[in-house]
């Protein structure tokens, strides 16, 4: 999917004009209509890189990109939360993923037909535009009364004190809402958008997406706004454009910082309550609620201007996520923190006038227990470190599984000598089918999948070879960097 990072502000619509002297005739509401949603797009085939809520993919079915990571796939699914931008859907790459990156993969050549739509990464600013209607209605029905000598019926001052337990959205948005910044990031040339982060530890450290301050990671500025109102400037502690995950900290963080409880996203069930919290085209402090639609949801998204692809086993939400709810908290029903809000898959670009897309109900978050590992990483080392197999995959938008390509990314070996890979006995041509129970129908699933672990974790693969199934074990080895 293709994303955006920036948003034109729509100045708000006037109020509604004066009532005329002689009572007015009640007339039909009227209000600006936002925007409507883009055209749709089906980001689940054979797993294709998909983008962040804001982001775009093409594919080749040539030899493997000698960069990294590979070009986004065509349609890559859009980021679905940074503030200031959209995103889109992303398809898969035909370049192949380096040894170092756990699998490389080959962008294949676009293939007609496929329809598929962006994911759109929530990070645009834009305002909200009222209607005008109320004012002379009312203002008409009271004249009328008034000639009428009507009679007045006065009624109970009060319902009774509103009581909100805990568990409700109310309450569950109450205790998030203190904890969840919006973020403002921008070059240090002015270009930017606006995300979400929240806050992950009481040394001032917020976690959110790395396209929700990628612009601000070379001298830019970044800032964090609470829903107090108080504004923090910050600075980028690590990021991580593989996992789309960025750590920034609070300049003269305040000392009472409350970091939001961190959940079990392997507990997750399909049909859970879902809430998200973000700036929804620069709607700050916006609460939405859903449920889990589908768990380990292969995404691979970027931003959609040619940016490096990041990939997910994502956690898939019908709750609405639009631009600028990139990087918030998805929480579950008791308030945890289970996902980053990363990505939407959206039918179109389009609405508000900016060319950016909004939420279909098909958004997807960034399990918080890779997130987590991710951002210890970050605030440890300032550095992503990532799982890898040792093999270069074919990113073809097949269903068969990943296949181990003939050639590596630049003319290297396709498996890694001495590499995990190497020494489970893979070879070129080999098609991965399985990692654990997990099914793998594609270079994207295998790599999203490898990502959920961790370097030292012992794996078993399952593949094909000439015809016949075999299944090997396999201990993950690591790659340091993004580069």
């Amino acid at each position: 999917m293709s994303t955006e990072n920036e948003g034109t502000a729509v100045p708000p619509a006037p109020s509604a004009p004066p009532p005329p002297a002689d009572a007015p005739a009640a007339s039909a509401p009227q209000g600006a209509h936002p925007g409507s949603a883009p055209a749709a797009a089906d980001p689940y085939g054979p797993p294709a890189a998909q983008a962040h809520p804001d982001a775009g993919a093409g594919e080749s079915s040539s030899a493997p990109d000698p960069s990294w990571p590979p070009p986004p796939p065509p349609s890559t699914p859009a980021y679905g939360g940074d503030g200031g931008a959209g995103h889109g859907a992303a398809g898969h790459g035909g370049g192949g993923w380096g040894a170092g990156w756990g699998t490389t993969h080959q962008q294949p050549a676009p293939k007609n037909g496929r329809g598929r739509g962006g994911l759109v990464a929530a990070v645009l600013v834009a305002a909200l535009v009222a209607g005008g209607l109320g004012g002379g209605l009312g203002y008409t029905l009271a004249r009328e009364n008034d000639s009428g000598g009507s009679t007045t019926v006065s009624s109970s001052t009060s319902g009774g004190n509103v009581k909100r337990d805990p568990g409700t959205v109310a309450a569950v948005a109450a205790a998030a809402l203190p904890s969840t910044v919006t973020i403002e990031a921008a070059s240090s040339s002015g270009e930017g958008g606006t995300g979400t982060g929240f806050v992950f530890d009481k040394q001032g450290h917020i976690v959110t997406n790395n396209h929700v301050v990628a612009d601000a990671v070379d001298g830019g500025n970044l800032s964090a706004t609470f829903p107090n109102g108080k504004k923090y400037e910050a600075e980028v502690v690590g990021n991580a454009q593989g996992y789309d995950v960025a750590v920034i900290k609070l300049k003269n963080a305040p000392s009472d910082l409350k970091p939001l409880t961190l959940g079990n996203s392997d507990d997750v069930a399909v049909g859970d309550s879902t809430i998200a919290i973000g700036a929804p085209f620069g709607l700050s402090n916006t609460v939405t609620t859903g449920i889990i639609s589908a768990k380990n949801r292969p995404v691979a998204s970027s931003d959609g201007t040619g940016s490096k692809a990041s990939y997910m086993s994502a956690l898939q939400t019908d709750a609405s996520i639009n631009p600028g709810n990139s990087g918030g908290p998805l929480l579950d029903a008791q308030g945890n923190v289970i996902g980053i809000n990363s990505a939407i898959q959206s039918t179109s670009n389009g609405g508000f006038g900016t060319g950016q897309a909004g939420s279909i109900g098909l958004g997807f978050a960034i399990p918080i227990n890779q997130a987590k590992y991710v951002a210890q990483e970050l605030i440890r080392t300032g550095k992503p470190v990532y799982a890898k197999i040792g093999a270069s995959v074919s990113l073809e938008d097949t269903t068969n599984g990943a296949k181990i390509t003939e050639q590596g990314v630049g003319g290297t070996e396709p498996v890694d000598p001495g590499g995990p890979a190497d020494k489970a006995g893979l070879k070129p041509g080999d098609v991965i089918t399985k990692l654990d129970d997990r099914v793998i129908d594609s270079g994207p699933t295998l790599i999203g999948e490898i990502w959920t672990h961790k370097p030292g974790d012992e794996v078993t693969l399952t593949y094909e070879r000439g015809g016949k199934e075999h299944t090997t074990e396999l201990t993950l080895g690591s790659r340091v960097g993004d580069s």
